[in-house]
């Protein structure tokens, strides 16, 4: 055959045809892809499941440090609540000692008045015999202006006999800014008559409540005793409106 000038010749090989050889190349390209696609799939889930892991013994450790701080500060607030039961125990122990202290010494100077009042009464000394005008005591009551009285009229003698006589027993204050003076039968209900009858041979309690007018203000008491008879005898005294509360 002939050729032809300047164009370059190749040489021609016969290869023989295999078409099975060409599956077999694509089913393991295919295979090797689903490997290195299955091998990163396992590799992410075993992966996913070490980061799984380790968030839930982290969530562990973190439930069980919230438990225990739950604990301690259950145990922090019923110490408090233990200290303040305490405190309060204590205080009122306290209180309860102290007003105990002092009932003890108004019993204590209500008995020493006492003795002194009966000591005076065998035995008045170098007092003057006849008429002495005693205690005086006025207590607060629960209602407003309302008040508990007491006022003690006694004989000084060393030989006691049966006297007879009267008190008046007259309130001095304000009202309007204007003095008044009020008698005790106008405020007491225990009272009827501004003379109030004597007869006693060692002492006499004179007792009651009363109740103050609106806008009077006491500022004292002034009482004057009278006896009658043979040794008729007379006593003043005027005190300043002093009163204890119940």
């Amino acid at each position: 055959m002939s050729s032809v000038k300047g164009s370059k010749q190749y040489s021609m090989k016969v290869v023989p045809s295999r078409p099975g050889r060409n599956v077999a190349l694509v089913l393991l390209v295919l295979l090797l892809l689903v490997a290195t696609a299955g091998g990163g799939y396992l590799y992410g889930y075993w992966m996913g499941l070490g980061g799984k892991s380790f968030a839930l013994g982290e969530s562990d450790q973190l439930s069980s440090q919230l438990q225990d701080s739950r604990l301690e500060a259950e145990q922090l607030r019923q110490q408090v609540a233990n200290l303040t039961l305490s405190s309060e125990v204590d205080r009122q122990a306290n209180d309860s000692v102290r007003n105990e202290v002092i009932d003890l010494r108004e019993q204590i100077a209500s008995l020493e008045a006492d003795i002194s009042f009966y000591r005076g009464l065998m035995a008045p000394g170098d007092e003057a015999s006849g008429l002495k005008i005693g205690e005086v005591s006025l207590t607060a009551r629960n209602e407003p202006r309302h008040f508990n009285y007491k006022f003690v009229v006694q004989q000084l003698a060393t030989q006691h006999s049966v006297i007879s006589g009267a008190i008046e027993i007259t309130l001095v204050g304000r009202r309007a800014g204007e003095s008044e003076r009020l008698a005790l039968y106008e405020v007491s209900d225990e009272v009827d008559d501004n003379d109030i009858k004597l007869r006693f041979k060692y002492f006499q309690n004179i007792e009651g409540d009363m109740m103050l007018p609106e806008g009077f203000e006491p500022e004292k008491i002034e009482l004057v005793a009278q006896s009658t008879g043979k040794n008729a005898a007379e006593a003043k005294k005027s005190v300043s409106w002093r009163v204890r509360d119940l």
